[in-house]
């Protein structure tokens, strides 16, 4: 029954976003609604359904946390492409200890 509710709520929740990919321009969007925004939906859905709302609160706050750390990471990657150019891989590569540290950071100076 689990791995019908997790195709069920996965399955409407991407196929949701999809579309309102596919009305945004640039078309870009598509891909950046189709990923995580459903998958952290349905995530959640299933955690409310399963696990209850405490355990849904700390997953919310995790993906909140990791999305800010994401944020920075693709900022600080812009910028060596764009002001260095350096190469895609160095940029990324280099900047993947700032990403694991603003997580884990964030992670104990929130909750500890």
């Amino acid at each position: 029954m689990d791995y019908i509710l997790r195709f069920l709520a996965g399955g409407l929740i991407v196929s949701a976003f999809a579309i309102l990919g596919d009305v945004l321009r640039p078309k870009s969007f598509a891909g950046l609604f189709g990923a995580a925004p459903s998958v952290a939906l349905a995530t959640l859905t299933l955690g409310i359904i399963n696990q209850g709302v405490d355990y849904v609160a700390t997953e919310g706050r995790s993906m909140l946390l990791g999305a800010i750390a994401f944020l920075l990471y693709g900022f600080v990657v812009c910028q060596l492409l764009m002001r260095f150019r350096i190469s895609a891989l160095a940029a990324t590569g280099s900047a993947l200890a700032l990403w694991f540290a603003a997580a884990f950071g964030l992670k104990q100076l929130i909750i500890g």
